[in-house]
Parts: structure tokens; C-alpha cells; sequence
């Protein structure tokens, strides 16, 4: 594939030996990971923006069968989602009830400004011994995967099949999720660097460019507790310090 996928259902086989994937079954397993074939798409396929979770997590996953597809996409977090676009300038700052239908339609806009996906189109999971079962989300599940030599494969292919060759128009990559102590952060950085070989230059502690696009990493949706409200800004919170480098990058990008 050259560059960003269309609206929907995602054709891709590179991750998985033998015949093509059946959609949602095939798995392919190493150790304690494993990914799901089921990559998705929303949005435009030539946007200005791109806006990128890390995976599906089980609540996306689990409304693969019986949820339609424009519903599918952060779905249960997309109110914080639009707090976080806000929060960088990308969405207008309004209150909660708009704010979500905002970005309920920027979902379903085919033709827009901004394309939505996953860095790992695929579902990942780490299968948790202590539970005995597979689990798509949990502490240090993002810079834990990339980390590992599978997780480095499916992310290298991912990147090189979805953001190796991106449309003129595309700017800025905005990447949810930092990591623990910004593991995450760093280890997107290489992969970029890897996938897209380039003058790559940090800009701030979230924020990098090879002078094409900019990659920005907001904090991730489904944060638990205080995290968002204390990159929001909302609290006297040195963490707050990311969301005013992000949204510094994104004014940068767009200028």
C-alpha cells in the first residue's frame, strides 16, 4: 500500500504467514504477544492531520462484531479525545456535549481534514499469567511491546506500510499516548527514523520532525485517574508541561 489507508476495513497481510487473514480470527502469537488481524481505518486517506492511538483496546476490539464502523474508533473515550485536540489547538474549545459530536464527525468525514488509525492497525495483546488470559490494555503495555523483538517486527511493518509514503497535504502526526518516563516517546522516535530515513530532529521532549511532517505525542485517551486533567493544565501539575510543548508543536506544523 501506498500511503494512508481509505475509510474502513484495511486490506493487509504483512504480519501473517501462509494464506491471506481471515478478518478478526487470525492471530499471529510470540511468547506473551499476540496481534489480531483487524486493521481499521477512519477518516480521509488525504488529510493534513493524522491521529494515531497505539492499538485497539478491548473495548474497540470487543464492538468489532456488532458495532457500526464509524462507531468503533475510541469508542467510550471520544469526549477526551476531543479534550486532548482541544487542548493543542486542533478542535474548537467548546463544552463537552458539542465537543463530542465534533469529533463523532470528523470520524465519519471520508473527505476531511484529519485520517484516524492505530500506530498497530492489528489488535495487540499480552497474555497477563496472573489472570490466565489474554488482555489488550494495561501499565506499560505501549512502550513494553515495542520494545520486545515481535513488537519491533509488527511496528516496523505497520509504519512502513501506512506512513513510509504519506500524501503532500499530511503535516502533522499526532500520537496518543508518552509511556512510562517517556519510553514510548522515545522508542516511536526510532521507529520513524527507521521507516522514514531523514534530517530527524527533536523539537521538545514530545515532539519530533524530519522537517516533512511533525509527530507530536499527546497523553492517551483511555488515561486513567488524574493524567489528563494534569496535561489539561487543569491542575498545578508539572505534567502539564507536555500539553503546552504539544500544542507549541502542533502551531508549528500547521504555520
Amino acid at each position: 500500500m501506498d500511503g494512508l489507508p481509505k475509510h474502513g476495513r484495511v486490506e493487509c497481510r504483512r504480519c501473517f504467514s501462509g494464506c491471506g487473514p481471515q478478518f478478526d480470527v487470525t492471530k499471529e502469537q510470540n511468547d506473551n504477544w499476540r496481534i489480531t488481524s483487524n486493521p481499521l481505518s477512519w477518516g480521509s486517506a488525504e488529510p493534513e492531520v493524522v491521529v494515531l492511538g497505539f492499538s485497539k483496546g478491548p473495548t474497540q476490539a470487543g464492538a468489532l462484531a456488532n458495532t457500526p464502523h464509524d462507531e468503533i474508533a475510541y469508542k467510550g473515550s471520544r469526549l477526551n479525545v476531543g479534550k486532548i485536540l482541544a487542548h493543542v489547538g486542533l478542535v474548537p474549545q467548546v463544552g463537552d456535549n458539542q465537543l463530542k459530536q465534533i469529533v463523532d464527525q470528523m470520524m465519519a468525514d471520508d473527505g476531511g481534514r484529519f485520517h484516524f488509525g492505530s500506530l498497530i492497525r492489528c489488535t495487540v495483546e499480552r497474555f497477563d499469567h496472573k489472570a490466565q488470559d489474554w488482555k489488550g490494555s494495561g501499565g506499560g503495555m505501549l512502550d513494553k511491546f515495542v520494545g520486545t523483538d515481535f513488537g519491533q517486527r509488527i511496528a516496523k511493518n505497520c509504519a512502513t506500510e501506512f506512513l513510509t509514503h504519506l500524501p503532500d497535504r499530511t503535516k502533522l502526526i499526532v500520537m496518543f499516548g508518552l509511556g512510562t518516563k517517556q519510553n514510548y516517546v522515545t522508542e516511536a522516535f526510532k521507529l520513524f527514523e527507521r521507516v522514514r530515513p531523514g534530517p530527524w530532529h527533536w523539537i521538545n521532549e514530545v515532539a519530533y520532525s524530519d522537517s516533512i511532517i511533525t509527530v507530536v505525542h499527546v497523553e492517551h485517551f483511555a488515561s486513567q485517574g488524574a493524567l489528563i486533567p494534569n496535561w489539561l493544565g487543569k491542575n498545578s501539575h508539572e505534567r502539564s508541561k507536555f500539553g503546552m510543548m504539544a500544542r507549541s508543536a502542533v502551531k508549528d506544523a500547521l504555520s
